[in-house]
């Protein structure tokens, strides 16, 4: 048993071969039927929003044609001067103009007269008079760093009543090398 849909179906297709038929033979076929009245409306319709949809997709991409043409003809290659022999030239004062402009910048400096390594328990145990045992031996030389990086040795001297370390030995580029290691 059928139901109606395939009726319909068998129909349409039917329409539709007689059409193409009549399109191959060259006469005017009027426009794909379509199941129930004004189908042709359909077809009209469709290819009318067919119609303005390439048309909106050929605007769009003359729009992107135009843009890359311009895009292309306002582009150019850069050009740089050669500055190869200005560079290997030698410029007066240029070694003293570089110092200057690092001359103002601030470096933290500090003396380890030594250190030591405490618990919490014995940190809070401290008080006025307390004594804390340093690593080094009395007569070795003072630690100078520089931005935490150790740069001199030296000995403690008191200059005007305040403390100073008079620089007995400084570290070479190759020793500071080393310890970074």
């Amino acid at each position: 048993m059928s139901d109606g849909k395939d009726v319909d179906q068998d129909l349409l297709a039917a329409q539709w071969a007689a059409a193409l038929e009549d399109e191959d033979e060259g006469g005017d076929a009027p426009a794909a039927p379509a199941a129930g009245a004004g189908g042709g409306e359909d077809d009209a319709r469709l290819a009318e929003e067919w119609a303005k949809a390439l048309a909106s997709e050929e605007q769009t991409q003359l729009k992107k044609e135009k843009e890359q043409g311009f895009f292309a003809s306002a582009a150019r290659e850069a050009k740089f001067k050669d500055l190869t022999e200005e560079a290997k030239s030698p410029r007066p004062d240029s070694g003293r103009r570089e110092l200057d402009f690092i001359l103002d910048i601030p470096l933290d400096v500090s003396a380890e007269l030594g250190r030591t390594r405490l618990l919490i328990n014995e940190l809070l145990q401290l008080g006025q008079g307390s004594v804390v045992e340093l690593n080094k031996l009395a007569g070795e030389p003072l630690e100078v760093y520089v931005n935490g990086k150790l740069v001199a040795r030296g000995e403690a001297v008191v200059i005007n009543e305040k403390f100073g370390v008079r620089l007995t030995d400084i570290i070479s580029p190759i020793e500071r090398v080393k310890q970074l290691g």
